[in-house]
């Protein structure tokens, strides 16, 4: 059988890079290469794109930039090319590739701009195309979104430019506290801050500018996290759904690489019933921001079991410990038959 020749795309000048790392890791240690032929093409935090022959060590280490294997190359956006453009010693080699996955995270690999790039090229990428990469990416386009499809969101109000304190005050006087204020355009909960009381609003907004040009204040939502793993193109296969139980504060950075605080409850501590409303919940969600390939659907769960949505992640956090493989774990699919998958739903669409 002839191998499919995959380009694994890894780092990315953004600042989920060292998650990026972890994650392809796993991707690349689970592959199967009796199957697949991968390319490994790492990007640095400067945006520098390497093609790079060396082990995962590196990766997960991040000295894989140093090693002697790597050398610049990038994606041709040519079709006739379909695939990489190795620069070495002033001359371009070109290397065909069946597919591409993008194990990226956050602004620069998971918001849209490589989806687009290797939907110019014409190369089949695994995961969520062009455009729902960068709806879902932008929380107040997505919310808007799944509000028009019926299921409830946050309150909320949107700035596009920092505004005097006054002003501030103004606009978000009909909002309860706690408020949550995000940049627009985020992942990881980078420049995420839990505000309790009208005085640190002004700096949590500061926070969210360094980080988005479009900053989302919202309502605190009762009730706990939950989150549900979904793959497929027309037909969805939906994993169990977990919950994150946290003793204070939010599921920040630091919670959801460390779990210092918090735990993950796979399946979630919730009855049947409730657990089939947010996976029908979580179908719609994926289908209406025109999901394809695989996403993690956030959502809410009230005291009164009402479902809010909070956000959906086009390529969430893809260790062996994370929480998408560990709910499609949940219902018997082992983490080399996802990726498998994965590559397979890319080449078929």
């Amino acid at each position: 059988m002839k191998q499919i020749t995959v380009a694994i795309l890894f780092g990315g000048n953004s600042t989920e890079y060292e998650v990026s790392l972890q994650s392809a890791c796993s991707v690349i240690e689970h592959l199967n290469t009796k199957k697949y032929r991968p390319i490994l093409l790492g990007i640095t935090r400067q945006g520098e794109w390497m093609k790079y022959g060396g082990g995962i060590r590196q990766i997960q280490n991040d000295t894989w930039r140093s090693h002697d294997s790597c050398v610049p190359a990038v994606i041709s956006p040519d079709r006739h090319t379909h695939g990489i453009l190795v620069l070495d010693r002033g001359r371009a080699t070109a290397i065909p590739i069946d597919a591409a996955f993008p194990v990226l995270h956050g602004k620069n690999g998971e918001d849209g701009t490589v989806q687009g790039l290797l939907e110019m090229a014409g190369i089949p990428c695994v995961g969520c195309g062009m455009l729902s990469s960068a709806l879902c990416m932008d929380k107040d386009i997505a919310h808007k979104l799944v509000r028009l499809a019926g299921i409830k969101t946050p309150n909320s109000i949107v700035l596009l430019s920092p505004i005097a304190d006054k002003k501030l005050a103004e606009q978000t006087a009909h909002l309860q506290y706690p408020l949550f204020v995000k940049p627009a355009n985020a992942g990881s909960s980078f420049g995420i801050t839990k505000v309790s009381e009208r005085s640190g609003l002004a700096d949590a907004v500061h926070i969210a500018f360094e980080h988005d040009r479009k900053v989302i204040i919202e309502e605190a939502a009762a009730g706990f996290e939950v989150g549900c793993a979904v793959l497929g193109n027309e037909t969805l296969t939906i994993g169990e759904v977990d919950e994150i139980e946290l003793s204070h504060g939010f599921f920040n950075y630091t919670e959801k690489y460390t779990l210092t605080t918090s735990k993950i409850h796979m399946p979630a501590r919730i009855d049947k019933e409730t657990a089939d409303r947010l996976k029908q919940t979580a179908a719609v969600i994926y289908r209406t921001l025109g999901c394809r390939g695989f996403a993690r659907v956030d959502m809410f769960l009230t005291p009164d079991k009402e479902i809010i949505f909070n956000e959906v992640n086009t390529i969430p956090g893809f260790t062996s410990h994370s929480r998408y493989p560990s709910m499609l774990r949940g219902i018997g699919m082992a983490f080399p038959q996802i990726v498998d998958e994965l590559i397979r739903l890319a080449i078929q669409s």
